[in-house]
């Protein structure tokens, strides 16, 4: 039976590109399995989400696993390193970074660029929760199919919906039949933002998205006053 020893023994051999080192010394090699019948499941868990190096240390990194004796098959999961921006004593303790998407006015493409950003994260392996916070047009949920309503954890906590990624999607729209306008204002509005944040059970997450209405009211200056945003 192929050993875990001489699986780490030929990754030592994969050097990462950019910063000279095998990535077994630089911790990027996780979670090794070996099953008796041969086949191989490990980690790749990348220095960044955006890592350039991507597509090339996969292929080394599978090419030289498949190279030890007794090696019939090949299961690569690949991650990547989330540095956290959001201190751990905040309100989202669980919340590594919070990224807010803004705009001017409206239908400039700003939920889209929205639900874009959390899929592209959540397609690099990252945990991603996306906030629809534009109350007045909560469009989020139908864009990613989440039409479920969230159900309650005990008296104060709310479980998000889960998009077909694996993306925690939390919206008013999950909560109002089709097509139901909202005329809210003021402390209505900053009132169901801070519930969105604090309520909802999001867990462990790298990126927290939000979606924020056009423009610079209530829902914006609230986001701004209570948590510490990233980007």
């Amino acid at each position: 039976m192929v050993s875990e020893d001489e699986i780490l023994s030929a990754l030592r051999r994969v050097m990462d590109p950019e910063l000279n080192q095998d990535v077994v010394s630089l911790g990027m090699i996780k979670d090794v399995r070996v099953s008796e019948d041969g086949k191989v499941e490990l980690t790749l868990e990348l220095t960044t989400p955006a890592c350039p190096m991507r597509n090339v240390l996969e292929k080394a990194v599978k090419d030289a696993v498949s190279s030890v004796p007794g090696v019939k098959a090949v299961n690569l999961n690949v991650t990547a390193r989330v540095t956290r921006s959001v201190k751990s004593e905040s309100m989202l303790k669980g919340v590594k970074n919070i990224i807010a998407v803004a705009s001017g006015k409206g239908g400039v493409g700003k939920s889209t660029f929205a639900v874009n950003l959390a899929t592209s994260l959540a397609a690099i392996g990252a945990k991603v929760g996306l906030l629809d916070a534009d109350i007045y047009g909560p469009t989020i949920p139908r864009m990613l199919g989440v039409l479920k309503y969230p159900e309650s954890i005990g008296e104060d906590r709310i479980t998000p919906g889960i998009s077909h990624l694996g993306i925690k999607v939390m919206s008013l729209g999950l909560f109002l039949p089709d097509e139901q306008p909202v005329i809210w204002r003021g402390p209505l509005v900053s009132g169901a933002i801070k519930q969105f944040l604090t309520q909802v059970d999001w867990g462990e997450l790298d990126y927290l998205v939000v979606d924020l209405p056009p423009g610079t009211g209530d829902a914006s200056l609230t986001l701004a006053q209570t948590i510490p945003l990233t980007g």
